[in-house]
């Protein structure tokens, strides 16, 4: 199954590369820290504490996607942090891939998002220990043409699902976020807790939505293409979609307050076991990174979310507005993070979600 991230395009603009392979690094003169990231995060903006303290920026080393991270972790890369997504973190946990953090070393850990630390099997596990330090954010939502489709035709996610939509809707190629929308149309709200009857419900949501389906995208730039020249109408993607969508002067619209809700993704730093860096300098770039102000740069530059609520109050009001979180609290109230799933239900997503796709 092609593999997405939610990072290419922005990283395309921002960083003016292609994301490079897991073997690819960006030198820096400090070499007692390394990260495994997403190509475009090494950018200075988003720890100047780090480089005000150590005269320079961590080594980086990038992946792709993760699941191409994670079968280079089980080959033997070593780094010290890794910028995972919440769908990965019990699977790398699992995999004895890590190490728990040390939330007492972590500044503004108790400032973190209630709402996302309340996400099941993420941040911290049944014995409290913490895996995970939520710092990225954003929603998937139903996405819409203002000047094609009358907004009351689109107050239910079930619109997919509508006849009348045929041939005019795009989701994504991503089993993660279709299952999320099929489970927020049938009144799912905690998928880890699917039965095999609601499992069944979402997937024949999801093959009355692919009837109506005229493409599956595969990232930003595919979407934000077939919505901006009227390929399409409807579309369940991100929230940046919207916001290039309008930048390119089409009439696309996002619908947070959908009868059903929408979907919240939460990605963030993970500490490496034996990892060959400084652990002190592990920990202050969590702590650069989750610095208050940073989320300036996240919200305003990527259109992206801070997990620090500090930092999320600290953003001018007018840019939460423009970006879509002026009530950070809503999305706490009618979503559906994407928690971590048990391995065997992920497993039968997967599968079934490749039948659909092909239309059986």
């Amino acid at each position: 199954m092609k593999r997405l991230t939610r990072r290419l395009t922005l990283t395309l603009a921002l960083a003016g590369t292609l994301a490079a392979s897991a073997a690819s690094f960006a030198r820096a003169d400090d070499q007692g820290l390394t990260i495994f990231d997403w190509a475009g995060y090494e950018d200075p903006s988003f720890h100047p504490e780090y480089v005000e303290k150590h005269g320079d920026s961590p080594t980086f080393a990038f992946f792709g996607d993760e699941d191409e991270a994670f079968e280079k972790l089980r080959s033997g890369f070593k780094a010290d942090l890794g910028h995972p997504c919440s769908q990965s973190v019990t699977k790398w946990r699992e995999a004895g891939l890590l190490q728990p953090l040390d939330t007492s070393k972590i500044t503004g850990w108790n400032d973190l998002l209630p709402g996302i630390m309340a996400m099941k099997n993420l941040a911290t596990d049944e014995n409290g220990k913490a895996w995970f330090m939520p710092w990225d954010w954003g929603d998937t939502q139903l996405t819409y043409n203002s000047e094609k489709v009358d907004e009351k035709d689109v107050q239910s996610l079930k619109a997919f699902a509508d006849p009348k939509f045929k041939d005019r809707v795009s989701i994504g190629d991503n089993v993660d976020d279709a299952y999320a929308l099929a489970s927020l149309a049938i009144g799912l709200k905690d998928w880890t807790k699917m039965t095999d009857d609601q499992f069944k419900q979402a997937s024949d949501f999801l093959r009355q939505v692919h009837k109506n389906v005229r493409l599956y995208w595969t990232d930003t730039t595919d979407i934000v293409q077939a919505l901006s020249g009227g390929e399409i109408d409807l579309a369940w993607a991100w929230n940046d979609a919207t916001v290039q969508s309008v930048a390119n002067g089409a009439p696309i619209k996002s619908k947070k307050d959908t009868d059903e809700g929408m979907s919240t993704w939460v990605c963030g730093y993970v500490l490496f076991k034996d990892a060959p860096g400084s652990i002190d300098k592990a920990y202050d770039y969590l702590n650069a990174v989750n610095d208050p102000e940073v989320a300036k740069v996240l919200v305003g530059d990527w259109g992206y979310g801070q997990a620090n609520a500090k930092g999320m109050e600290g953003v001018d009001p007018a840019v939460l507005k423009e970006k879509g979180y002026d009530d950070v609290h809503k999305f706490v109230d009618k979503t559906l993070f994407q928690s971590p799933v048990p391995s065997d239900l992920k497993l039968k997503m997967i599968a079934e979600f490749e039948k659909i796709k092909a239309g059986y």
